[in-house]
């Protein structure tokens, strides 16, 4: 393992603490004291780490501090290479946060027996598995929404520099305790069951009214060009259900394309986006000003504002505008039934904007879990030793100014996956669609 030049170390991470203050879209929802606070603290402990390994770690706790799915630290190449959360040697374990429990969704097949599927980690090292994950996992993680941290804190619980050591107690699906010693070290088996990728697009019929589509990416033009291949199919549905959970983003318009076919209005209003505004001017005439003094005096206000660094530029909004020429292209392909969109953690950045022009659509209803709740525009920069850094830039909304990012895309009707889901290969999420546009 590398050790960084200890001036270069903390010459970067007060880059990073500099950059944020100066960039950081979110920074007016931070307590600023304890961010300095923080960075004075950690800026000593980055002077006691032993190698790179734990530099980094200790820059991703500070960094997790912004709370911001888009502002990120990454290690250099030759760390990640030797980082796992996975392999264990003979073991090979997948984690998922399920009922808000840490439960083995993946093993390899000549463990399978020994750790089914659907165990839980009730401790790791002596501590109960929240204990452990409040106090060594999730203050590394940066994550805009709660739930993200608890999925992204249970995937990555186990996760270490190769030749790190776990005491594991499982309780096994016959409610026995099993205790294993794991080990980070490469693994030769793959985990079982195996997952496929699955393709940008996909269709099927429910049933001879309702048909089924997925649009598993925005990431690739293939998805668009799927969709209106199989639009005179599509045209005989009198009810649709479109899955977007496996969709993590991408390209917003791939996902305009097609959703301009999914609605007759002819004005897609997306999201509303907000930059910082820094004007040094304005900060030192904001710094003889309060609250009191702003009142009814715009200018006033922005000088203050800029002050306490939340002045912000708002850029040009214009919904967009389906052209005469598409609006006839479009006539005989408009797919404007009753329809059902799957939502849940995993939807993402040009996924999220999709769900924002589907808002308000009244044939259309959400089921499923909270989306993603992050998007915007990092600015990226490189770190000691082959890392690099993120930073959000950029604030989106709704068209009316209400939030999603921190929160995520909120469903119409909230369904989850229980344990009893997954060990029974049940999707709840898809049967409530079907047993909703049954009954419409």
């Amino acid at each position: 393992m590398e050790f960084l030049n200890l001036s270069r170390s903390c010459d970067r991470f007060s880059k990073f603490w500099q950059e944020a203050n100066y960039n950081f879209v979110y920074l007016n929802k931070i307590d600023r004291t304890e961010w300095d606070n923080l960075y004075r603290k950690l800026i000593l402990e980055v002077q006691e780490t032993e190698n790179d390994y734990e530099y980094y770690r200790l820059l991703q706790r500070f960094c997790s501090f912004l709370k911001d799915g888009h502002t990120n630290v990454y290690f250099p190449r030759n760390i990640s290479e030797n980082i796992s959360s996975t392999e264990f040697g003979e073991f090979n374990i997948q984690l998922s946060n399920i009922e808000g429990k840490a439960i083995v969704t993946g093993v390899n097949k000549g463990k399978k027996e020994e750790i089914p599927i659907g165990s839980e980690i009730v401790k790791v090292n002596g501590l109960k598995t929240r204990v452990y994950l409040t106090e060594k996992v999730i203050p590394n993680i940066s994550s805009s929404t709660e739930h993200i941290l608890e999925d992204w804190g249970t995937q990555y619980l186990l996760e270490g520099y190769m030749g790190t050591r776990y005491e594991i107690e499982f309780l096994l699906l016959d409610q026995k305790v099993k205790n294993v010693t794991l080990t980070i070290e490469k693994s030769e088996e793959e985990i079982f069951p195996t997952k496929f990728r699955r393709d940008p697009f996909e269709l099927k019929w429910i049933d001879k009214d309702i048909a089924y589509i997925a649009l598993n990416t925005f990431s690739t033009w293939e998805t668009s060009g799927a969709f209106y291949e199989n639009s005179t199919e599509l045209q005989k549905a009198k009810k649709l259900i479109i899955d977007l959970r496996e969709n993590g983003g991408g390209d917003t318009p791939i996902g305009l394309v097609i959703f301009q076919s999914l609605t007759n209005d002819t004005l897609m209003y997306g999201s509303k986006s907000f930059s910082r505004k820094h004007i040094p001017t304005f900060k030192a005439w904001g710094r003889y000003l309060n609250e009191n003094a702003i009142q009814g005096s715009p200018d006033a206000k922005k000088n203050y504002f800029a002050f306490k660094d939340k002045l912000f530029y708002e850029f040009p909004y214009y919904p967009d505008t389906v052209s005469k020429e598409d609006q006839n292209l479009l006539k005989n392909q408009r797919i404007v039934v009753p329809t059902v969109i799957l939502i849940g953690h995993n939807i993402a950045s040009a996924a999220e904007d999709f769900l924002i022009f589907a808002d308000k659509q009244s044939h259309m209803t959400k089921i499923g879990e909270p989306t993603f709740g992050s998007t915007g525009q990092p600015y990226s920069f490189e770190l000691p030793g082959g890392g690099s850094c993120r930073i959000c830039t950029k604030e989106d909304t709704y068209p009316d100014g209400r939030e999603f990012v921190g929160i995520g895309i909120q469903p119409d009707i909230l369904v989850s996956k229980s344990l009893e889901d997954y060990l029974t290969d049940k999707d709840p999420v898809m049967e409530k669609a079907i047993e909703f546009l049954k009954s419409k």
